[in-house]
């Protein structure tokens, strides 16, 4: 059984989504501020599978608590927010959410994106996969750079895994919200330029010589082959 962390003070919210995902077999545990989440995490041995994360918390709020959480933990994360402002949604993803959705919501929509983020990354070979100094390891969801090691989230992983594939391809935006965040593209969606942003940045560091993400206008991204 599959534990979800809810993060929220709004507790006739999360008693309802509690309830609505205890349903669908999943074990729920609650947390009502962000400082009592972090301290669940520096304190338990095994982590949820999944975070459910609201912003907009009394003291410490959600965007400070994913900044903390993720230098320890890429586990799948999703933000919620009362806020819909599209620069709010790239804030959360820059810091490393997964997902985002706003309130208000249907309960089975959150039940969608929790489905997706938990069962990615399932579909192609699990046999390991190089291109260039870029190793991956699909049965590990692990990715290096020559010798190092990228500290990927899970959205972050299956994109370069989906754009690993294909390499020296391009690959639309369309699959790569699939194959990232296991749902349909929305319109003005661009939860995959923000991952596609971080992966950039997280290759370059590793090495001058890792492969490296193309835009292409119009199409999407293209993972560059090394020259011969």
């Amino acid at each position: 059984m599959r534990t979800i962390l809810i993060v929220d003070d709004d507790l006739e919210l999360c008693a309802l989504l509690a309830d609505y995902l205890r349903r669908e077999d999943f074990e729920v545990q609650l947390a009502h501020d962000a400082e009592t989440a972090l301290a669940r995490f520096a304190r338990d041995q095994h982590p949820p599978d999944l975070l459910i994360l609201d912003v907009m918390m009394p003291g410490k709020d959600g965007l400070t608590a994913l900044r903390e959480l993720r230098q320890r933990h890429q586990l799948p994360v999703i933000i919620l927010s009362a806020r819909g402002d599209p620069a709010d949604r790239v804030v959360g993803l820059e810091l490393g959410a997964d997902d985002y959705l706003s309130k208000p919501f249907l309960p089975r929509e959150l039940l969608a994106r929790v489905r997706a983020l938990l069962r990615r990354g399932s579909a192609g070979s699990d046999e390991p996969l190089s291109v260039g100094l870029l190793r991956l390891q699909p049965t590990e969801r692990r990715a290096w750079v020559g010798e190092t090691e990228l500290k990927l989230t899970g959205a972050e992983y299956s994109l370069l895994l989906a754009l690993a594939r294909q390499a020296g391809n391009v690959v639309n935006k369309a699959s790569l919200t699939e194959e990232g965040l296991g749902r349909p593209i929305e319109r003005f969606d661009r939860s995959v330029d923000v991952h596609v942003s971080r992966l950039r940045r997280k290759l370059s560091t590793a090495s001058a010589l890792a492969p490296g993400i193309e835009s292409v206008r119009g199409s999407g991204y293209l993972l560059t082959r090394p020259s011969a």
